[in-house]
């Protein structure tokens, strides 16, 4: 029995590690009680709505006396193709926006580099070239007018946010006829990612609107989690979608708290001011490139002061997927960040990490110390544990004598086996119970370390200076086939798992004991490409065994 339990967990192990590896960007991470599902394909809502060109105005707002706009009006050839970029500077990003299309060109975060190097620049959260660029609208008034690549007059150029400074606005400015304008605002802070968007209408009336959206994977690495759009409405949770071939579409209408496009580190979202809309999504794979197009549309609710007409209200987020900045934002937009399965363990361990971290400074330090917790938790259950397998090493010779009295009779040989347990008080099961208890706890963790932000290019000690990447031991002049370098970290993983073996006291057969022996070089090439904030937690885990086994062994009988 023991041997078959350590072998489940082996199984267990390796089929995470088998699985993330193959099949990691499909991962259907679909949290108990959250409703979050991972759809691939095309797929229809119960209440879906095409974002067609037929709506209505909305009743009960009126509407300006100017006649609606039926065409674009074409404006001179310099004026399309040469728009000047609006540069937007705060302590937390540096954006440049484009006045064609009044749409983001760049978006870069000073907080975030791309690798470790401290030469590295910031991560551009905007991949996508022209025409092609998020927050290009699309308006239905009269009949539709695409605005995406339209010349936008700005206000201002440049904009220079401090802390504490004022939030500031940037208003572009479209001519569709003689006498009527779009005005779209955008609103930045100088301590958030988060800004209100705003568009106005002048002069025309106007029946719907779209947003626009356009991304590709931030980072071909993230493969072993869910990279792409995603939204969530209360009525249906967190909806991640993957679409597999160019021209597959996902539609959905209904309630909608944000719509949005991003990986396990960052995203860029779309959040309504009115959830209840109803909203109009589509998600379309446009290439083989993973370039994805994804639209929010809503009919025209706003209202109408003077001769202008509100068309919509929303914040736009651009950044990372900090669990409690996303908090603060509201609007459910800390869904985001979704453990699948795990997420009611690993949720409450990165509360705990950060909490740790305000005090520490260290990650690596926070995850030794949450192992320490963990360990005192599951301590009386390992006590028990150690102990019982003790005993169970002594009955040996009496179990031994059983099987040979009754090996014929298996009815009466269990039946014996039963008393003599519970003669002497011990679980033949009881030694894996606790490695049993903490599988849920090492995935969860497991999941923390992929995803959470905070841990990315998280430095810990020495050669280890990215707690959610492998550890690898650098050697001048030399090379290491496959792996690289040395996985120091790892190696000491498995030596100490081998100790803690040798020190355990077993119940099993020589044959059975020598093939738990492979256990610890199983484990060891398993960890090799587990982030380096994992295998130091399986490594002090296995050290406060060794200690706990010490003591055991010599002080208790």
């Amino acid at each position: 029995m023991e041997t078959r339990a350590l072998l489940a967990i082996v199984l267990s192990i390796a089929v995470l590690a088998g699985f993330q590896y193959f099949f990691g960007s499909q991962l259907q991470n679909a949290a108990p009680g959250a409703n979050a599902t991972n759809v691939t394909g095309s797929h229809h809502s119960p209440a879906v709505a095409q974002t067609g060109n037929n709506s209505t105005s909305q009743p009960g707002i009126s509407r300006p006396k100017s006649k609606p706009v039926k065409k674009l009006v074409k404006l001179p050839e310099d004026m399309e193709t040469k728009g000047k970029d609006v540069v937007v500077d705060t302590p937390l990003f540096h954006a440049v926006l484009s006045e064609n299309g009044a749409t983001f060109r760049h978006f870069v975060l000073k907080k975030y580099r791309q690798d470790i190097d401290e030469n590295s620049p910031g991560v551009d959260l905007v991949n996508v070239s022209p025409p092609l660029l998020p927050l290009g609208v699309k308006i239905v008034s009269g009949g539709p007018i695409d605005l995406r690549s339209r010349f936008f007059r700005a206000d201002r150029y440049k904009l220079e946010l401090k802390d504490g400074t004022r939030p500031v606005s940037v208003h572009f400015v479209s001519q569709l006829g003689a006498n009527a304008t779009l005005v779209k605002t955008y609103t930045f802070y100088p301590d958030k990612y988060l800004m209100d968007f705003d568009m106005e209408i002048t002069g025309a009336d106007a029946d719907r609107y779209t947003v626009f959206l356009y991304e590709k994977p931030y980072n071909a690495s993230t493969r072993y989690v869910f990279s792409g759009p995603s939204y969530y409405a209360q009525s249906t949770g967190l909806e991640e979608i993957s679409l597999d071939k160019p021209g597959e579409s996902h539609v959905y209408s209904g309630e909608l708290d944000w719509l949005s496009y991003g990986d396990n580190y960052f995203m860029t979202a779309l959040v309504t001011a009115d959830p209840k809309g109803p909203w109009d999504v589509r998600i379309t794979l446009l290439n083989d490139e993973k370039l994805t197009e994804s639209t929010l549309s809503s009919r025209v609710r706003g209202q109408v002061q003077g001769n202008a007409l509100t068309l919509c209200k929303m914040n736009i987020y651009i950044g990372p997927k900090e669990i409690e900045r996303l908090k603060k934002v509201g609007h459910n937009l800390s869904k985001a960040i979704n453990f699948g399965w795990f997420d009611p363990i690993a949720k409450p361990l990165l509360y705990l990490l950060n909490f740790m971290y305000r005090y520490v400074h260290n990650y690596g330090v926070c995850i030794i110390l949450l192992t320490i917790l963990i360990k005192l938790l599951f301590w009386p259950l390992a006590h028990k544990s150690a102990q019982s397998m003790k005993t169970m090493q002594k009955l040996q010779p009496k179990l031994q004598k059983l099987k040979e009295k009754y090996g014929d009779d298996k009815e009466r040989l269990n039946k014996e086996l039963m008393q003599l347990y519970k003669t002497y008080k011990v679980n033949p099961m009881s030694g894996c119970l606790p490695m049993l208890l903490q599988i849920p706890v090492f995935f969860a963790l497991y999941k923390v370390l992929l995803q959470a932000i905070e841990l990315r290019h998280a430095p810990f000690m020495l050669w280890i200076n990215d707690l959610s990447a492998p550890d690898r031991l650098m050697i001048p002049g030399v090379e290491i086939p496959v792996v690289g370098g040395v996985p120091v970290l790892t190696l000491l993983m498995g030596a100490s798992m081998y100790l803690q073996q040798k020190m355990s006291p077993s119940s099993l057969d020589p044959t059975q004991a020598k093939m738990m022996q492979l256990l610890p070089v199983v484990f060891t090439f398993m960890f090799i490409n587990f982030p380096s904030g994992l295998v130091l937690y399986w490594l002090v885990n296995n050290i406060l065994s060794i200690i706990q086994q010490y003591y055991v062994n010599k002080f208790t009988d």
